[in-house]
C-alpha cells in the first residue's frame, strides 16, 4: 500500500533531519493518512478510502464526497476514485457544481 492520498494525491516528501551540530540526515515526511468510510449521496452507497486529514477537511468544506469529486481534477485522483467520479457524473448528469455568480453592481 502506497503512502498516497486517494483524493488529493499527496505523497511523501523528502528532506533533512538537522541535528544541533548541523549534521543533515535524509528523512521522509509522510502525509497523515487515515482509512475512512465516505458516503456518496448520489450513488447511495459507502466507499472506503485512504485519505489525508487535510482532504477530509476539504471534503467536509465542499459539502460531501460527491461535490469534492465533481470539482477535483482527474489527474490527481486515484483510479478507484476516478471510477467513482465517472459513476457520479453519469448519475447526476453534470461535470461540475454550478459556479457562484458575481453580483453585478
Amino acid at each position: 500500500m502506497s503512502w498516497r492520498c486517494d483524493l488529493t494525491g499527496k505523497k511523501p516528501l523528502s528532506g533533512h533531519k538537522v541535528s544541533h551540530s548541523n549534521i543533515k540526515t535524509k528523512r521522509r515526511f509522510l502525509p497523515n493518512l487515515q482509512s475512512v468510510t465516505l458516503t456518496s449521496d448520489a450513488l447511495g452507497r459507502t466507499v472506503r478510502a485512504r485519505i489525508s486529514t487535510n482532504a477530509l477537511r476539504t471534503v467536509d468544506h465542499r459539502g460531501g464526497l460527491d461535490a469534492f469529486l465533481l470539482k477535483a481534477k482527474d489527474a490527481q485522483l486515484a483510479p478507484k476514485m476516478l471510477v467513482l467520479k465517472r459513476q457520479i457524473v453519469k448519475k447526476v448528469g453534470k461535470t461540475a457544481p454550478p459556479a457562484k455568480e458575481a453580483a453585478a453592481s
